[in-house]
């Protein structure tokens, strides 16, 4: 057990100032409630002064899973009884005025309330005490949890009886932001007892203390705010809390057969499925609803169906044939759904050309992807989100002046007000290398962007330092992005964001890995061994937590073992090590078989090997031009493999393509905005 300066606590005995005690002996006075006793017993035989000892009785007790023995230990605080008490002076209420008889008078009620609200905070003193960066999410006794729920709820309303009101919205507010592990029911409940009072109190509460106020965060200047504030939060956890659709799911699946046409079903269920990320679930019923035998022609099934298709590069084809199909039947009355089908196609023909097994099949399917596209446009000339997968398809086409055009469209159609609008648009410009007019477009973007969504854009900036040959300047925003990063996730609170908000934002592992690349590509190897030890050490990345949390958290330790290969790799290359880093690059690509700069990586080192290896190298770095045909890297070394091979004019071709990839490649791939 730990304990501070020269005291130690073991399961035994007690030791401090060269002296020991045994537990036994304690626990005997404690069990008997002689608190008295044991603590002078401490004093005397450990030469220490009073608190120290209640300090150390407390420990003691909680170790042991006496947790109401714990608080009374530290405050003295007999807690069965002191909730019974609040609870009954919380009953307590002014009788009604029905006669000239009453039982007590409302200044009792309000001396018993202030009294109950003091003993309340006692309690929730004494828990602080115990546990001082807040309760923690798990190993902590659930009837200490109920407990502390209980009382911080109950606070606020104990100073309103007593009429202190200005103690009543402090109470409220600790409350609130405080790191009492409250449970989202009895949270939303503070929150609108504390919106109701701001309303209809008539009490005007003062500003929040700036102790509590975080930089750059919105601060409300008055009651009708401050209520609105909380009221807003409440809607959003309401939302939240229903777009579960697989609750609805589960209704659905229960309702008796014939109260719903088994098609509508299907459909209903899909969608279902489709709004909680069950896409796998859902496909199957909608191949069932489509059905040449069901209702082939239905046009939302045929177009929920390719876009959950367009997803994947490996249904694409699949895909692609449904919105075909939705197209032909979009006539008369469904006219207006021609334009979605077109979009969908587009969507899925680009998904598709991904996997192609030839150069002249992608070509095709991607000339395809775009004709699909611009006819969509020309349908829904209004359509904002139609304008930006258009402008991301001429970008990775490196059509830059077609995608630029399209990216300042999609921002006049939007208002600036899209976080992917200023993300494309500085990325389309550091393409065309004007490094500059990027950097003043992702400075922008960061005044109208809040402060938790500014990841993105830090990272976007600090590679805009790096290819403008300001390593240093990039390392100090990767440290401020970092900070940020920690301090966002100190303040999350258990609500969990959707999966597009998790996709927009930057990881702590993300930003370990860039600044460990950085560091590699300045042979700063000591610091880039220690960003990397950084991301392993992570503890939300931990054993434990992969167990606790499934299948998201093990990609997650995948993630972080594949990407530490991959980078001590990168150092063994640089550091003139060829066979540790061919051994890391196998493990690599046995890890993540579909990630192109492993594949690349690998080529390149066993190109070094002689002209026995030429064959090897080539079909790593052709497996990695068929994943990324755009990578320049892969097209220079294949081109270093054709000239070590004697081919000559296809190197050349090789050379090339390298060459005009590098005049217009971005700092960070366009498939990373989603």
């Amino acid at each position: 057990m730990e304990s501070s300066g020269n005291e130690c606590l073991t399961v035994r005995e007690v030791c401090a100032n060269g002296s020991c005690i045994k537990t036994s002996e304690l626990e005997a006075k404690l069990d008997e409630g002689n608190i008295q006793e044991a603590e002078a017993a401490l004093r005397e035989g450990l030469s220490i002064n009073s608190e120290e000892a209640r300090a150390l009785l407390g420990k003691l007790e909680y170790q042991r899973g006496n947790v109401e023995g714990a608080l009374h230990v530290f405050d003295g605080i007999d807690l069965q009884a002191a909730i019974q008490r609040l609870q009954t002076s919380l009953s307590e209420k002014p009788p009604i005025k029905k006669g000239p008889a009453r039982t007590e008078s409302p200044t009792s009620v309000s001396q018993h309330a202030a009294k109950a609200a003091n003993e309340c905070k006692h309690v929730l003193d004494a828990v602080e005490k115990i546990f001082c960066q807040g309760i923690p999410d798990t190993q902590v006794d659930n009837k200490l949890q109920e407990i502390v729920s209980h009382a911080v709820e109950l606070l606020p309303e104990l100073w309103k009886q007593a009429g202190c009101y200005s103690e009543a919205i402090s109470a409220y507010r600790q409350a609130l932001l405080s790191q009492w592990n409250l449970d989202n029911d009895c949270c939303a409940r503070i929150q609108k007892a504390f919106a109701v009072f701001l309303l209809y109190s008539g009490v005007e509460a003062s500003p929040p203390s700036l102790a509590v106020q975080i930089e750059g965060s919105y601060v409300p200047k008055n009651n009708l705010e401050e209520a609105i504030l909380l009221l807003m939060i409440l809607l959003r956890k309401f939302s939240l809390a229903c777009g579960q659709t697989s609750l609805l799911a589960k209704q659905l699946e229960e309702l008796m057969p014939g109260v719903y046409h088994r098609i509508d079903r299907w459909n209903s269920l899909a969608l279902c499925y489709s709004g909680a990320g069950q896409d796998k679930s859902a496909l199957n019923l909608l191949r069932k609803s489509v059905h040449k035998h069901e209702r082939p022609d239905d046009l939302i099934s045929l177009l929920l169906a390719a876009k959950i298709c367009s997803e994947d590069p490996h249904l694409a084809a699949e895909g692609a044939g449904y919105a075909q199909r939705a197209i032909d039947n979009a006539q008369g009355l469904h006219d207006h759904l021609k334009g979605a089908g077109l979009r969908m196609l587009g969507l899925c023909l680009g998904k598709q050309a991904k996997v192609a097994s030839s150069d002249f099949e992608r070509s095709m399917l991607q000339s395809k992807a775009l004709q699909s596209l611009e006819e969509a446009v020309r349908l829904e000339q209004n359509n904002s989100d139609l304008i930006f997968e258009l402008a991301l398809q001429y970008a990775e086409h490196r059509n830059l002046a077609a995608a630029l055009r399209c990216a300042k469209q999609f921002f006049d159609k939007t208002g600036g007000s899209k976080l992917k609008g200023w993300r494309l648009l500085a990325l389309v410009l550091s393409a065309q290398k004007r490094f500059s007019e990027a950097e003043v477009v992702t400075d922008a973007a960061l005044d109208e962007t809040a402060k938790w969504e500014q990841g993105p854009l830090f990272r976007l900036k600090a590679k805009l330092k790096i290819s403008q040959l300001r390593p240093m300047d990039a390392i100090e925003i990767y440290r401020y992005l970092l900070a940020l990063v920690q301090a966002q996730r100190k303040s999350s609170g258990p609500l969990r964001l959707s999966s597009q908000a998790e996709d927009d934002k930057i990881s702590e592992f993300d930003v370990w890995h860039g600044l460990a690349n950085l560091y590699a590509s300045l042979s700063h190897w000591k610091d880039a061994e220690i960003c990397l030890q950084k991301a392993r050490e992570l503890k939300e990345y931990s054993g434990a937590t992969v167990h606790t949390e499934g299948k998201n958290k093990t990609f997650m330790l995948l993630k972080v073992l594949y990407f530490s290969i991959f980078n001590l790799c990168v150092m063994f290359e640089g550091r003139g090590q060829n066979p540790e880093a061919l051994a890391a690059a196998a493990t690599a690509v046995l890890f993540e078989p579909n990630h192109a700069p492993s594949k690349i990586l690998m080529g390149s080192l066993t190109l070094k090997m002689g002209p026995k290896a030429l064959p090897v190298a080539r079909s790593l770095l052709s497996d990695a031009l068929r994943l990324e045909p755009t990578n320049r890297m892969a097209w220079y070394n294949l081109g270093l493999t054709h000239k070590d091979d004697g081919r000559i004019g296809d190197a050349a071709d090789c050379f090339q393509a390298a060459y005009m990839l590098d005049e217009s490649d971005p700092i960070e791939s366009f498939s990373c905005i989603h």
